[in-house]
């Protein structure tokens, strides 16, 4: 359970290093994805938010090339989704994500 008895939200973060070579391409299949889940999508320009309906999760912001992190404190499903958003870097770029 992520919630403990005193209300506090235990920490879980996503740590990313991504670089997108079609980047036109990208924010096209974000735009869509984002859409199809009711997630807020921000386009500018370089960089991309993405808006998480879920309480306690960051939002997710993806530059064109750079590093980043999101605190997703396990709610789902919202932490797998943005997992399943970062690995999709992989068919535009190039991208690596690990956890803690």
């Amino acid at each position: 359970m992520l919630v403990t008895i005193f209300g506090d939200i235990l920490g879980h973060t996503i740590y990313y290093e991504i670089s997108v070579h079609r980047w036109k391409d990208f924010r096209g299949f974000m735009r869509r994805v984002c859409e199809g889940l009711g997630y807020k999508i921000v386009d500018r320009g370089d960089l991309i938010e993405i808006h998480p309906p879920c309480p306690f999760v960051e939002v997710l912001f993806l530059p064109r090339r750079g590093r980043g992190f999101v605190k997703t404190n396990l709610v789902e499903p919202c932490h797998s989704i943005y997992l399943l958003v970062l690995y999709s870097v992989s068919s535009f770029g190039k991208v690596e994500v690990w956890e803690d």
